[in-house]
């Protein structure tokens, strides 16, 4: 439960925001309390809650679980993109074979579909490049964290610009490293969850699943809750299931804003998406699965959301295909009842239509299946949900 004395710390933190979000405060630098600095990397340190995640998320517990440090992060994330490539026939022994070759001009790598984590270590090399051409024009965020003697800085905004600095010092050969990084430090008083948000929807690649962790957060902090200093799991921003902003009309205006001006119903929906289960949720924000074709697997049953996700990414099912599948198919949380007296009809159904199977043909009921669904992707996502099912029915016959 959030304290009690929290509430004139809120007021405050948002008054010292709202402005600066709705209005912009070109004065904002002229603050004597802010202040630009180069600091030394390893007195920097990410934000464990931020929404917007870097490292996949075994190494971003790892991490900050102090399991691991910077460079043993990044050569984990190397080494996982080395097997993921490997097996796509794309081989690289340095990092900077992730880029383009300029003397190629055929359009061939024009087409290559990356994986996630190729992806993000394809930009974080961009980015340290980007860095090391043109020097780092933007500087990071940072609130002083410093206990006594030790100083520590917090990442509020910029965690890419620092792990592609750590890249370029450690990967990049040839780059002479200063180990500083240019930061805005703001006081730990001034630290604020909200321009955070605004920087984070400000930015591309704000995946759905962030975006729900950021909202999350918001609505965490106007209702008075703690956020923590250490990496939490997504029990942590579930807790924003149970609250809402009807009850906080005074920071909803404040709330939207810094998620980018969406409106009230859409929020909802962003929120509604920390229903889903946790390998669900690793799954859609690895590969930035939008709002729209996530919101109706929210509606089934938690055991089936992975493998509703898995079937949107290999078959990348349209939100139209999503809700089909989600739906007349006896997945809804709501109609599930495992304490019923009688059999369910449609499992009844099912039943008599495995005695069937001897008299019908694969390709008669691949075309009635395309008939019926229309969408051979969507066929291919009901077979898949069918076989799971029926794997899972043998299990239990089985006794296993």
């Amino acid at each position: 439960m959030p304290p009690k004395n929290q509430t004139h710390r809120i007021d405050d933190l948002l008054g010292s925001v709202t402005e600066e979000l709705l209005l912009g405060n070109p004065q904002q630098f002229e603050d004597k309390s802010i202040r630009v600095e180069r600091l030394l990397l390893e007195m920097v340190r990410p934000d464990p809650v931020q929404p917007r995640r870097v490292l996949p998320e075994q190494l971003h517990f790892a991490f900050h679980s102090n399991r691991l440090t910077p460079t043993q992060a990044l050569k984990e994330l190397v080494q996982l993109v080395q097997v993921a490539a490997r097996q796509r026939g794309r081989p690289f022994n340095n990092v900077l074979e992730l880029l383009p070759n300029p003397d190629d001009e055929g359009e061939e790598d024009q087409s290559v579909h990356l994986s996630p984590e190729e992806q993000l270590l394809h930009d974080l090399v961009n980015l340290a490049i980007t860095i090391r051409d043109d020097g780092q024009v933007n500087p990071l965020t940072v609130v002083d964290v410093s206990q006594g003697v030790t100083q520590q800085f917090r990442i509020e905004t910029g965690e890419r610009r620092y792990w592609a600095a750590w890249l370029l010092r450690d990967f990049i050969a040839g780059y002479n490293s200063d180990g500083m990084i240019p930061c805005i430090i703001i006081p730990t008083e001034r630290s604020s969850v909200f321009r955070q948000a605004k920087e984070n929807t400000a930015r591309s690649g704000l995946s759905a699943i962030a975006m729900a962790r950021q909202a999350a957060l918001l609505v965490l902090t106007v209702h008075g809750y703690e956020i923590p200093s250490h990496a939490v799991t997504n029990d942590f921003y579930r807790q924003a299931l149970e609250l809402d902003l009807r009850s906080k009309r005074e920071y909803t205006e404040a709330v939207l804003s810094a998620m980018g001006g969406i409106k009230r119903g859409q929020f909802s929906y962003i929120k509604g998406l920390l229903r889903l289960s946790d390998e669900a949720l690793e799954l859609a924000d690895r590969h930035a699965i939008e709002e729209g074709r996530l919101r109706y697997v929210t509606n089934v049953a938690p055991e089936y959301h992975t493998e509703i996700v898995r079937q949107i990414i290999d078959f990348n099912l349209s939100s139209k295909q999503v809700k089909d599948l989600c739906a007349g198919d006896g997945l809804d949380a709501a109609d599930r009842d495992d304490e019923v007296e009688h059999l369910p009809a449609s499992a009844v159904k099912l039943a008599k239509i495995t005695q069937t199977s001897n008299t019908t043909s694969a390709q008669d009921l691949a075309q009635a299946m395309l008939r019926q669904e229309g969408d051979a992707s969507l066929a291919r996502a009901r077979l898949q949900s069918m076989r799971k099912l029926l794997t899972e029915a043998e299990r239990y016959l089985t006794g296993d």
